[in-house]
């Protein structure tokens, strides 16, 4: 399986500016680039571990569902799919699973009889509360090992990151 950082699992590239960095990233940024790369392999195996612990193990797939659930309640299959770039059969069956698990719930749509509206359930809230103080856990250990400088830099250039990966074109 390939890791987060190789060009197979890579996401589109956003639009430059016209007025952006040169065509080569300078060594600085490319170090930076492959120190993050290998963090995020660790995070993975983390990630994977607080999974596998948890008291109902699901597949990635189905947490990425959890995930988009939990951001936006009560969207239909059809927006669930767009949120997750699935066809809806697949999504279809993730849910059925996750509904069988007691994780999700299906209820007639308000506006529309022919729709449902998928929720989270107690017990999905539950498991991705789990989960969480699970990893965050593992990273607080690694975090204490840290010197206060160092994690206020990680914490100042994470939320840089943050907000440039979750806003397009923002300055680049």
């Amino acid at each position: 399986m390939p890791g987060p950082c190789d060009p197979a699992r890579a996401r589109p590239r956003r639009k430059k500016r016209m007025d952006s960095s040169p065509a080569s990233p300078p060594p600085r940024t490319r170090e930076a680039s492959r120190a993050a790369c290998d963090v995020i392999e660790v995070l993975e195996v983390i990630w994977e571990r607080g999974r596998d612990t948890a008291s109902t193990p699901v597949s990635a797939s189905q947490l990425r569902v959890l995930y988009a659930l939990e951001r936006k309640e009560g969207i239909n299959l059809r927006t669930l799919g767009d949120m997750l770039g699935a066809a809806p059969p697949s999504v279809s069956r993730l849910c059925d699973r996750l509904q069988g698990l007691g994780f999700v719930e299906r209820t007639p749509s308000a506006a529309s009889r022919r729709e449902l509206e998928l929720r989270l359930s107690a017990r999905g809230n539950a498991y991705l509360r789990e989960l969480r103080e699970k990893r965050e856990l593992e990273l607080t250990e690694a975090l204490d090992a840290m010197s206060g400088t160092r994690r206020a830099d990680l914490l100042q250039g994470l939320r840089g990151l943050g907000r440039l990966l979750r806003e397009p074109g923002e300055g680049r």
